[in-house]
């Protein structure tokens, strides 16, 4: 059936044809010798309709639950009594009901050709199936007997899926566009299909890319000829009959649409639910999980990663059609800087190229950048602090090397591209290509300020990491924050800040008691994801002594911020007010002798132009002087008469 046109007219003529089998039951009814009611049976009803192709659905129902000549005219009859009004009168005034009209499965037994007990016994497929059901309440022979509602829709030509399962499952349409590597996955799983279709064993998709796993099973689904459900499995039923009956349901759909099931596990992986059903699935069913999962049945594992940045530009390339020639080379940044999976890739592009304030057919690179952002952010908005950057290179102040090398990790993030893909470094593992570093120095030198820097120079999304919320004092909980922090980064456009490094990154002790031993379990385990890690992550500490030695090699960079000297204090003083700040008389070199980090002299600054807002006058060395008196006595240093001598 391939229009619209064809489709009607099959429809006509299959509620012809079982017209005419309502018929052909109406003379078995009324004929009281079993000989005649064999010659009626043997009569087709319609010679044109009894050729439709595809065939009447009565007869397809037959083939997929291979029923008997006797089950199948047992099924019509419960189909007639809700189709055909004179067959249900003929029921009704065959038990002796008038006002009653039911069929059952002693008027079947008495009626219909061939009859045989067996029909209704809990291992044949009218009642295994349910396709027709039977009222607990009376003797199997008298009780009425009911034709369930999908079975009856799908005699009548609509082959939807079951009300009952709506709530759970969800269709997954074959994708217009995939990724080239998935693509060759769903061939594989397809030949596995057509190869070993009796063996029906259990397809995993394990890896990072959930939509790009979906998308290889709606493929390999349409490839067999079946529509793809979705569930979670978290919205399975408990334990209990209503996840029976899901199975049994289930069972049914996959041979009336065809259909292929797809369980999506979340961060938890499978539930008792999940494992429970997986014992009973028959059928074409998939496991989409990033972690691999132990089952109880053959299964065949598939790794379905996000594209690699290689692949990924490709994608981009495609999605956005003649716009991404103007690009100007953006798109490495973005497909080596960003994960993202084909589908997304797709949308975003389409909503770009859609709207937007470029001209049509057009897109900006800055637009496309931001758009990946607010892909990547939601994952982290609850286990991390966003910090939006602000400070530029002109606000910090520091010695030439170390700027280099902060000029020099930027170019690191930059060029990735280049020297990974382009030029190979890539193909020999993808361990350890991250940009890490480590900045240390006392407090308030600028090591956050420097993240920031960065950050804003490669515009990307500033994430402090909170130790109050990833360290636990239960046994694992640490490594599973941990884990959820870095997977959520992968996605790409962020700097992951691990402020007072230390804390987290301490070194390994020798092991005297259990706890010494999961202590080093979490160190150890952080050690082995910073190295997996392919973004951007600094560590910061006051206390380089205290991290593990280990950390060293898996660090791409160590910056130290010394303590400013007095030339570095009066750049940091001349730069620390805003420019719409009112001062006065300022004297950069006497301010210059106060002996504190940069942080200190920010919070000094701020300090005295309060003091002078409610004074209502410029900021003065008189402000300052009191400021500085605050900040000393709250870091509990005394302040000496040579370092703020002369300021007023």
């Amino acid at each position: 059936m391939t229009t619209a046109t064809t489709k009607t007219e099959w429809l006509i003529a299959n509620l012809g044809y079982l017209s005419g089998e309502f018929g052909r039951l109406r003379q078995q009814l009324a004929t009281k010798e079993a000989s005649q009611r064999s010659a009626h049976a043997s009569r087709p009803a319609n010679h044109a309709e009894a050729s439709l192709e595809p065939p009447p659905a009565i007869d397809q129902l037959c083939d997929l639950f291979t029923l008997s000549a006797f089950e199948r005219d047992l099924l019509l009859l419960c189909a007639g009594v809700e189709m055909d009004s004179k067959l249900a009168a003929q029921c009704a005034e065959a038990q002796g009901h008038p006002q009653q009209t039911y069929a059952s499965f002693g008027l079947g037994m008495a009626t219909l050709i061939d009859p045989h007990w067996s029909a209704l016994t809990p291992s044949r497929p009218l009642r295994r199936f349910r396709l027709v059901e039977v009222e607990p309440s009376r003797s199997l022979a008298s009780a009425p007997m009911r034709i369930d509602e999908r079975i009856l829709h799908f005699l009548a030509g609509m082959n939807l899926l079951d009300q009952r399962l709506e709530s759970y499952l969800r269709v997954s349409p074959c994708p217009s566009w995939i990724a080239d590597e998935h693509s060759s996955i769903a061939s594989q799983v397809s030949h596995v299909i057509e190869s070993y279709s009796q063996y029906s064993p259990v397809f995993h998709l394990c890896g990072d890319d959930p939509q790009g796993q979906e998308d290889v099973a709606a493929v390999t689904a349409q490839n067999a000829g079946r529509l793809l459900l979705t569930v979670r499995v978290e919205d399975l039923p408990p334990l209990g009959p209503d996840l029976d009956q899901f199975a049994l349901l289930w069972e049914r759909e996959y041979l009336l649409l065809p259909g292929a099931l797809l369980m999506q596990c979340g961060p938890a992986g499978l539930n008792a639910s999940a494992k429970h059903l997986l014992d009973r699935l028959v059928g074409q069913v998939f496991i989409s999980c990033r972690e691999p999962v132990r089952l109880n049945r053959a299964f065949l594992r598939f790794d379905v990663n996000k594209p690699g940045p290689i692949a990924q530009k490709h994608l981009w390339r495609k999605a956005l059609g003649p716009a991404a020639a103007n690009l100007n080379g953006a798109l490495d940044n973005v497909a080596e800087q960003f994960r993202l999976s084909a589908r997304m890739i797709f949308s975003t592009s389409s909503l770009l190229c859609g709207v937007g304030e470029s001209p049509p057919g057009t897109v900006d690179a800055k637009e496309l950048w931001r758009a990946c952002c607010s892909l990547a952010r939601p994952k982290l908005e609850d286990l991390a602090e966003r910090i939006v950057p602000y400070a530029c290179w002109n606000d910090l102040v520091l010695p030439d090397l170390q700027k280099q090398t902060l000029l020099q990790m930027a170019a690191q993030v930059r060029h990735r591209m280049t020297v990974y893909e382009s030029w190979g470094f890539s193909a020999k593992g993808r361990r350890g290509l991250g940009v890490s570093a480590l900045f240390c120095g006392e407090s308030g030198t600028g090591k956050t300020l420097a993240a920031e820097v960065l950050a804003r120079e490669l515009e990307l999304d500033v994430y402090r990491i909170d130790l109050s919320a990833v360290v636990s004092k239960y046994i694992g909980e640490t490594e599973k924050n941990l884990k959820q922090v870095f997977d959520a980064a992968e996605e790409g456009g962020v700097l992951l800040l691990f402020d007072e490094a230390d804390a987290l990154f301490g070194k390994r002790a020798e092991v005297k008691d259990s706890h010494d031993r999961y202590a080093n379990i979490e160190v150890s385990y952080l050690l082995q994801r910073m190295e997996a890690y392919q973004g951007l992550a600094i560590l910061t500490t006051n206390m380089k002594s205290a991290l593990d030695r280990a950390f060293q090699r898996r660090l791409r960079f160590t910056v130290n911020f010394p303590f400013p000297d007095a030339a570095q204090r009066a750049a940091i003083w001349s730069r620390v007010f805003p420019a719409t700040t009112p001062t006065q008389d300022l004297d950069l070199k006497k301010l210059s002798q106060l002996n504190v980090a940069g942080g200190n002299i920010r919070n000094i600054a701020l300090n005295a132009a309060f003091l002078a807002a409610q004074a209502g006058t410029p900021v003065g060395m008189k402000y300052l002087v009191e400021a500085a008196r605050l900040e000393a006595q709250k870091i509990d240093r005394p302040l000496s008469d040579a370092e703020i001598r002369g300021w007023v």
